[in-house]
């Protein structure tokens, strides 16, 4: 059962710990080492720069399913990427290559069901593994960009939710095996019962890691993509209207042939209205759309209404 209590900044890290003691990996996973005597919850991540609103966000989260949804823009990405690095490393490095040495302890490697025990659970641990790569070779890479202001035309964090299932139907079999594996001593017995509670606990933690994903890191990301976008689109109008690092101004002619395209006229009708030819007329265009990187009507209007060249209210909309 979750407990119910919502824990605060002020609260003493160590009154965490005692009351959900599954929270010790956690700490780590935030880069928080104990020995922290009896600081508050700020203090303590303050002291390991951790952000101190993304570290309770993650625990009230984990032990009571507790998120608010309108503060999801106060987390800081980058200190759970930390956290989902750091469980990626303990995971993969320590907790699955602790339980294979267990089973291998537990079971009669000349019993065919116990290599099949041992087979199970390698198909299982290499399939937890390539999705937790996956994550640091595709998705930690893409959210760095983000934060760095780049954008992608061919990957979104939606992608990443859509392929982000309980990597769960060999562990069940695994258990189920396990379960009805009946060893003939009482020694082998009490192996594989501690062995299987460990690999329930760790199913445990594996299933709040990816709750934590598909809860808090991925509706964070889609924010962040959602402002990067707004930022990216507001720059690109910015730059169609007003163009950086041209040095070059369009000529009073060119300004002319700008406000008569804005008029909806043809190459013929601006020659005819300007006194030149539709060759010229042309070659103004070609020279127009080349300074300012602009090249529909639509865009034109814009640039022509932003530097006053006509009235919005003469422009037929």
């Amino acid at each position: 059962m979750k407990h119910q209590k919502m824990y605060e900044s002020s609260d003493k890290m160590i009154s965490l710990i005692r009351d959900n003691y599954n929270l010790l990996q956690s700490l780590g996973s935030f880069g928080i080492s104990l020995g922290f005597g009896d600081k508050t919850v700020r203090e303590v991540c303050d002291d390991n720069n951790v952000d101190t609103y993304t570290f309770l966000a993650v625990v009230n989260f984990t032990i009571n399913g507790y998120r608010n949804v309108d503060d999801i823009d106060k987390l800081s990405v980058s200190t759970l990427m930390q956290y989902l690095r750091a469980s990626h490393e303990y995971y993969i490095g320590f907790q699955l290559p602790f339980i294979r040495r267990e089973l291998e302890e537990a079971l009669d490697k000349h019993d065919n069901l116990a290599r099949l025990i041992m087979k199970l659970y390698d198909e299982y641990a290499q399939s937890i593994r390539s999705h937790m790569q996956y994550e640091e070779k595709t998705v930690f890479p893409y959210v760095n960009k983000l934060l760095e202001g780049e954008t992608s035309e061919t990957y979104d964090i939606e992608t990443f939710s859509r392929h982000h299932g309980k990597i769960d139907e060999k562990l069940r079999e695994l258990k189920s095996i396990i379960i009805k594996y009946l060893p003939s001593d009482g020694l082998r017995n009490n192996q594989l019962s501690a062995t299987l509670y460990d690999i329930y606990n760790n199913e445990e933690w594996l299933a709040a890691h990816a709750e934590v994903e598909d809860h808090l890191f991925i509706p964070a990301i889609q924010r962040l993509e959602r402002r990067s976008k707004q930022t990216d689109v507001s720059a690109k109008i910015s730059s169609m209207i007003n163009p950086t690092g041209n040095t070059e101004t369009l000529s009073q002619r060119e300004k002319d042939v700008v406000v008569a395209v804005v008029q909806g006229m043809t190459n013929k009708e601006i020659a005819d209205h300007l006194f030149i030819s539709i060759n010229t007329v042309i070659t103004h265009r070609r020279n127009i759309a080349k300074k300012l990187q602009i090249h529909s009507p639509a865009g034109l209007t814009i640039y022509a209404i932003v530097n006053n060249l006509v009235d919005i209210s003469n422009v037929s909309l």
